[in-house]
C-alpha cells in the first residue's frame, strides 16, 4: 500500500541528531565539574567533537544552501565565550531580581527562562550565519523543553531576563533591547500571518530597560516600547508606546454577598 505525501531529502539532519548537538553544546558551555587536568583534556576532546557534529550538521543542509561548513564552524566556535559572558550576565540579572533565585548555579541548571535564552545565543548564531533549518530545530527542542517559543531569527540584547515563562512567544523579527524583562505569556507577534509579509519586519521592537507583566500582547512591525515603560499584566497593544510609560488595563471586579443573589452565577468553560 502507497501512502501519499513527502519523501523528505536523505541529506537532511535527523532531530535526533539536532538535539543530541544542542544538548551536548550546551553542557559544553555550562560544565559541572572540577577544572581537574583529566577534565581539561576531555573538555578539549568535547570541543573537537561538538565542531565534527556542528559540521556534519550544516553539510547535511548544503543541498538547502551554498555553505562554507569549515568557516561558519571556525567563527561559531570562536565566538562561543561571547555568548557565555552574554549568558553570565542573563543569569546575573535574574539572581538580582528574582527572591526565588539563591544562586547563579540555580539559575544555570534549573531555570527555564535560562535555558530557551541560552538555546536562542547559540542558534541565533547560526542563524545571523545563514544556516538554513538547524537554528529552527535547535529553538524548537528548547520550546518542547521550556514552553518557551523564540525564533532564532529574534535579536535579543543583554542582559535580558524570562521569569517563569510558560506560554512566551517572541517572533522572527522581534528587536528586544538590553536589561529587559518579560513575564509568562507574553507575546511579542505580528499583526497579521501573511507569507508575503515573510521578508518584513513584523514583530515589535521592545527598547532598553522595559518590562513586560504576564499575559501581555504586543503586535506589529512597526510598534516600538520606548525605553524605560511597564506593561502590565494582560495588555494588547498594536500602536508605539513613548519611553518612560506605564501602561495598564484598567478592570473592574465587584464583590458582592452570594445571599443578594437569587439564581447562581454560571459559569460555562
Amino acid at each position: 500500500m502507497k501512502y501519499p505525501g513527502h519523501v523528505l531529502s536523505h541529506t537532511l539532519p535527523s532531530k535526533d541528531d539536532v538535539c543530541r548537538f544542542t544538548d551536548e553544546l550546551t553542557r559544553y558551555l555550562f560544565h559541572v565539574t572540577n577544572h581537574t587536568d583529566q577534565f581539561l583534556k576531555q573538555h578539549h576532546i568535547q570541543h573537537q567533537l561538538l565542531q565534527q557534529q556542528l559540521s556534519v550538521l550544516i553539510h547535511s543542509v548544503d543541498n538547502l544552501a551554498k555553505l562554507d561548513a569549515d568557516n561558519i564552524v571556525f567563527e561559531f566556535f570562536c565566538g562561543l565565550e561571547n555568548v557565555k559572558d552574554q549568558l553570565l550576565a542573563d543569569a546575573q540579572l535574574i539572581l538580582e531580581f528574582d527572591p526565588a533565585a539563591a544562586s547563579v548555579e540555580e539559575v544555570l541548571l534549573s531555570y527555564p527562562g535560562f535555558s530557551a535564552l541560552m538555546v536562542h545565543r547559540l542558534a541565533h548564531a547560526l542563524y545571523l550565519a545563514k544556516v538554513p533549518l538547524i537554528p529552527r530545530m535547535m529553538s524548537e527542542w528548547a520550546h518542547s523543553r521550556t514552553g518557551i517559543d523564540i525564533n532564532p531569527g529574534a535579536s535579543i540584547g543583554c542582559p535580558f531576563f524570562i521569569d517563569h515563562g510558560t506560554g512566551v512567544v517572541i517572533g522572527e523579527t522581534a528587536i528586544i533591547g538590553n536589561n529587559v524583562k518579560i513575564y509568562q505569556g507574553v507575546t511579542l507577534g505580528a499583526l497579521a500571518v501573511r507569507k508575503e509579509d515573510a521578508q518584513n519586519k513584523r514583530h515589535p521592537t521592545i527598547e532598553d530597560n522595559v518590562i513586560i507583566y504576564a499575559g501581555s500582547t504586543i503586535l506589529g512591525g512597526s510598534t516600538v516600547i520606548g525605553h524605560d515603560s511597564i506593561i502590565g499584566g494582560n495588555t494588547w497593544i498594536t500602536k508605539s508606546i513613548p519611553p518612560f510609560s506605564v501602561v495598564y488595563h484598567k478592570n473592574q471586579m465587584s464583590v458582592n454577598d452570594r445571599k443578594d443573589f437569587e439564581e447562581p452565577i454560571n459559569y460555562i468553560i
